[in-house]
């Protein structure tokens, strides 16, 4: 009997450990292709979008490469490769469940409905949505759109708010849903609808990437809340944690402001107050 017993704990001291630290989910996904797989969508800037070199680029996938970083550090594979997938608005949530992206780095917005099917980071970026309007529009708010024309795009958060917001103010607006940002400026500036629905800080950047930002004005209504975070598969809490981690230690250390600096200080704009007792919120101690 006595035997049988230091058998018995002899086999969970030297299997216990060892199973417990194997990767699991999409860590071990990871670990057996050899590559992380990035979703993006390439006309959010400057969240994520294409760069002079038609590389994948931005203030969200520079924190997606920290969250790399730090999934070869946990595996022990400094030969991990990064793939990037292009993808459509619609497209970022299935794509995640279905296992083709491994996390998704853009502007989604962290949902209560939307955990129905995915899970989220920490926040990566406060906002909210406007509209973008050719300059001198006597447009204001979302109540000033009655006969008018309106594009969004389709799928997001802020289509589904627009329509509500149209509904309770009983404003009869066209809404005209497009695939990307590019397409609804791009009707902006022809005309084909007088307003365009988005997140604020993604309505500058197409603006200031429009090569003449002075033919566009905001709204000075926002009429959502837009929390981002970064996009991972649901119940998959190890990889979610080194996600979480990562972004902690960036704002827990200060290393925030530069990513920051980055990729919004051209534009002399500062982070709001919310957007601060945000990184200061999820600075999380180790």
């Amino acid at each position: 009997m006595r035997r049988f017993v230091i058998t018995l704990l002899c086999a969970a001291v030297f299997t216990g450990p060892a199973s417990a630290e194997e990767p699991s989910g999409t860590l071990q996904k990871i670990s057996n292709t050899g590559e992380i797989v990035i979703g993006y969508v390439d006309a959010s800037q400057p969240f994520s979008f294409l760069d002079e070199n038609k590389q994948p680029a931005g203030y969200s996938i520079d924190l997606c490469l920290r969250v790399v970083e730090a999934v070869k550090q946990k595996l022990g594979r400094t030969d991990l490769a990064v793939k990037y997938v292009a993808l459509q608005a619609d497209e970022r949530l299935p794509r995640v469940v279905d296992g083709t992206v491994d996390i998704e780095c853009g502007t989604s917005t962290h949902t209560i409905s939307r955990q129905e099917q995915v899970d989220f980071s920490n926040m990566t970026f406060i906002t909210g949505a406007s509209l973008l309007l050719p300059a001198g529009s006597t447009i204001q708010a979302v109540g000033d759109l009655g006969g008018k024309r309106v594009s969004v795009i389709e799928g997001t958060t802020t289509e589904r708010a627009l329509r509500e917001r149209l509904k309770e103010a009983l404003v009869d607006a066209k809404v005209i849903v497009v695939k990307d940002g590019d397409q609804g400026l791009k009707m902006l500036e022809k005309g084909e609808v007088d307003a365009y629905a988005g997140d604020q800080i993604v309505l500058i950047g197409l603006a200031r990437g429009a090569g003449n930002a002075n033919k566009f004005a905001l709204a000075p209504e926002l009429f959502t809340y837009e929390p981002y975070a970064l996009v991972v598969r649901r119940n998959d809490a190890d990889f979610r944690l080194i996600a979480d981690a990562t972004l902690a230690q960036l704002y827990r250390t200060g290393q925030i402001a530069q990513v920051y600096q980055k990729w919004f200080g051209d534009w002399g704009g500062r982070p709001s107050r919310l957007l601060l007792a945000m990184y200061a919120l999820n600075g999380l101690p180790e």
